[in-house]
């Protein structure tokens, strides 16, 4: 490897990891994700000529800028090795498609829709959110099963019982549990449905209290403490990559105690050695006056 390509390499390693090039790219995202908004109003058709030409800066720049983060690293296959990398190196590709009259002009509107979704690559605290909930996903699946459960249980029950005070409402199961969810989610589900339904059964607030305190407070709860505990273990994870932070600084106090158990193995080792090695020494004074007798 050149001295000269080093040195590029290390240009490009330095602007990459520069805060103001950061905050840079995170603007001309955030200008980007405007400029696709804009395209939505009928007011700006005047500007489409000019909103073509950001478009295609904004694309040259993102071509740009990712050529800068694959040439900062040493192995250009270690770049390929993280995921946001890859995803980047997917979505500013793919914005490459030239928006003109073709039958591409859908595709690559698109595909430069999802470019917004690079503020999540750009900042740490957006990817520990949603790595998080991607790994909370399977955990909350079999929240949502037992969820799933309850809804089924309770609307066959109400449609067995409150079909005859509306059935738009309770006409069968599956109408019943589209019912049920409006009560789950708060939506007006006082007036257009406990109420009618409390007046021919006066003792139904019970079901609908009983069904809004499983739902609302305890598995929601349950939910959100899954999404916690994951973002914990991740923020805890993170911080021993990068040396900082209380996991960190618990790890480091655990290494300092293996290896200060280690020292006084070894040590251990060589007295019981030393101990093992007196006698024989004795043994040998000993003998040394009676050879000389």
């Amino acid at each position: 490897m050149s001295a000269s390509f080093t040195t590029w390499q290390a240009r490009f390693e330095k602007l990459r990891s520069n805060k103001l090039f950061e905050t840079v790219v995170i603007a001309i995202i955030v200008l980007s994700a405007l400029t696709i908004g804009a395209r939505t109003y009928d007011e700006v058709s005047q500007f489409e000529q000019w909103l073509i030409y950001l478009d295609i800066a904004v694309t040259i720049f993102f071509l740009v800028e990712l050529l800068i983060r694959m040439a900062a690293e040493r192995n250009l296959t270690n770049f390929f090795k993280k995921g946001w990398n890859v995803f980047d190196f997917l979505i500013v590709t793919a914005s490459l498609i030239p928006m003109d009259d073709s039958e591409m002009v859908l595709l690559a509107r698109l595909l430069r829709i999802f470019r917004v979704l690079r503020l999540v690559s750009m900042i740490p605290e957006l990817r520990l959110l949603l790595v998080a909930l991607i790994k909370s996903i399977p955990r909350m699946g079999y929240v949502a099963l037992l969820m799933f459960i309850i809804f089924y249980i309770y609307a066959a029950v109400g449609s067995f019982i409150f079909h005859t005070v509306d059935e738009q409402l309770w006409g069968n199961i599956a109408l019943a549990m589209l019912t049920l969810f409006q009560v789950a989610t708060f939506e007006s589900w006082a007036t257009a449905v406990l109420y009618p339904t409390m007046e021919q059964y006066p003792y139904a607030w019970i079901y609908f209290l009983t069904f809004i305190f499983l739902n609302a407070f305890i598995f929601l709860n349950m939910m959100i403490g899954i999404v916690l505990d994951v973002m914990q273990k991740e923020s805890a994870q993170i911080d021993l990559e990068s040396g900082e932070g209380e996991a960190a600084e618990i790890q480091g106090l655990r290494d300092d105690v293996r290896a200060l158990r280690s020292q006084l193995d070894r040590m251990e080792s060589a007295l019981q050695a030393a101990a093992q090695a007196k006698p024989g020494l004795a043994q040998l004074g000993q003998a040394k006056p009676d050879r000389d007798e």
